[in-house]
């Protein structure tokens, strides 16, 4: 009987399914449960976009290419956002992988809530008072939302003192602020894990109950933390923002809260990927006309960039 091939990888000598589910998480909690599929799904900016393994058999030696299952996540939700619904036989084909693949990548998509599977396919799930999991959005725009946070650092100015809205990019926005010497109130837990041990970070928390998943700060004990204090840029994260409708987000509680934080700075900062630009969620924040600067990717759909800025907006494609 012929001697097992034997798998070796250039990743050191963790095992690979280990190091995975490690990299893929955005930020490390101790003690802050992490939804089954959190470790699929979560991002936290992998360089390597295909795993490259050695395999070595006593017939041959050859290299192959194995996209990882965070890349087919997000070539999956950007063809959702393109186009719903779409086959399993067209995402099999883009994938260049098997349509059993593609459904068992289907499978844990729609458990995580980032689909709708439908007959031979899935669909978009996008509900205007339904907010997609935090983990399945941080699959989406990642590299545009890594640009966007570091843009939004650089208008901070040293000594400034900040709200830092919750939200996949927001959090880039935190992970651009670790060297800064600056005063945050974060409205969310995530960005606190990634800020509190940066020696020129000065954190404030407003209060309130955290809320499952999401990990956002909300209720009665929030909006009072504003009306003491005054700031000098609140960095936001709207869900949808609309030349008709103004600056919107999914949950209720959370509109308050942007509002209040508004309402308490000086100047205001809207972090956006492009697919927020031109969709409406349930809640309203604000007008067009309370935000001082919308910060959004190169790929936003000049049409409705153009739209912003003739309603007086100053839109920034980064």
């Amino acid at each position: 009987m012929g001697r097992m091939p034997r798998w070796r990888t250039d990743l050191g000598e963790e095992p690979l399914h280990l190091r995975l589910v490690r990299d893929q998480l955005a930020v490390e909690v101790p003690g802050v449960p992490i939804q089954q599929d959190a470790a699929q799904v979560e991002h936290h900016r992998l360089d390597r976009k295909v795993f490259r393994l050695c395999v070595r058999t006593h017939i041959s030696n050859g290299r192959i290419n194995i996209m990882d299952v965070h890349t087919r996540h997000q070539m999956i939700l950007q063809a959702l956002r393109q186009r719903s619904p779409v086959q399993v036989g067209e995402l099999a084909a883009a994938l260049d992988c098997s349509e059993m693949t593609v459904r068992r990548d289907l499978e844990s998509l729609e458990r995580s809530g980032g689909l709708r599977r439908v007959h031979g396919g899935a669909a978009s799930v996008f509900l205007s008072a339904e907010e997609t999991p935090y983990g399945i959005r941080a699959l989406e725009a990642s590299d545009a939302k890594a640009t966007i946070g570091a843009a939004a650092a650089s208008l901070l100015a040293d000594g400034e003192t900040v709200i830092l809205d919750g939200g996949t990019t927001a959090m880039e926005v935190a992970r651009a602020l670790r060297s800064r010497r600056l005063t945050v109130m974060p409205l969310a837990l995530r960005p606190v894990f990634e800020l509190h041990e940066c020696p020129g970070i000065k954190l404030l928390l407003p209060g309130g109950e955290v809320r499952p998943g999401e990990l956002s700060l909300t209720g009665g004990l929030t909006e009072p933390s504003f009306s003491q204090l005054r700031f000098d840029t609140f960095v936001m994260g709207p869900c949808g923002i609309d030349v008709k409708a103004g600056i919107t987000t999914h949950l209720l509680a959370e509109s308050a809260i942007k509002r209040s934080a508004a309402g308490a700075s000086q100047r205001v900062i809207a972090v956006a990927d492009s697919s927020k630009l031109g969709r409406v969620a349930f809640g309203h924040v604000c007008d067009l006309d309370e935000i001082d600067i919308v910060l959004t990717d190169a790929g936003a759909d000049q049409q409705r960039v153009e739209e912003l800025r003739a309603a007086g907006v100053d839109v920034r494609c980064v």
